[in-house]
């Protein structure tokens, strides 16, 4: 039996199982949407943040964050230190920390307008940044403004207006600082509801 009869099969399984209607005669779509109903918040959060960073900003991709947390009030991003994110003193490079700190501060904000189901655009007016410390090991960003993003969120769907609000991310080296933090920023971010065509 062939690889995709096997799978079509499973998914004939599941359909029954768990009375989920998903076309078996389109195998990539049926896979697709069979997985979004089964897998986490967590692993969906991550499995759209590699789609988003391949297919728009592959930049994002080649640092591989990967979202450790995610709820409605907080997420953590972490950025693993290799050869790829490393500057010539074997620390994260400058660029490879804003990268974190805009996947942090993006991420909280579309998975808050995911659930609200709405169209959104969403970017950063500006950014600002605090070193503190060399990060010599992995980084962990972390936005727990959820509740401040919502707001905002909220704002721009009741009045139509872009909305800006500054968002406080922090970096952290957990093996080595445990939670003191290496470095702030502060991104701008600016969202404006989509007028429906």
């Amino acid at each position: 039996m062939r690889h995709w009869a096997i799978i079509a099969k499973v998914s004939k399984n599941i359909n029954q199982n768990y009375d989920i209607k998903v076309p078996l005669n389109k195998f990539g779509q049926s896979f697709f949407y069979l997985s979004m109903k089964i897998l986490t918040s967590l692993t969906k959060a991550n499995l759209s943040l590699k789609i988003f960073s391949l297919i728009k900003i592959p930049l994002i991709h080649y640092c591989r964050p990967k979202i450790i947390e995610i709820n409605d009030q907080k997420v953590v991003v972490k950025i693993p230190l290799k050869k790829r994110t490393k500057n010539h003193f074997n620390s994260m490079y400058f660029g490879a920390l804003a990268i974190g700190a805009d996947v942090a501060g993006a991420f909280m904000a579309f998975y808050l307008v995911k659930k609200k189901k709405q169209k959104i655009s969403l970017i950063f007016k500006d950014f600002k940044a605090d070193f503190f410390k060399r990060p010599d090991d992995d980084v962990y960003f972390t936005c727990d403004e959820g509740h401040v993003i919502s707001k905002i969120i909220d704002q721009t769907i009741n009045t139509g207006e872009r909305v800006d609000q500054p968002v406080n991310i922090i970096a952290t080296v957990p093996s080595l600082s445990g939670d003191e933090p290496v470095a702030k920023f502060v991104l701008t971010i600016s969202v404006k509801v989509r007028k429906s065509n």
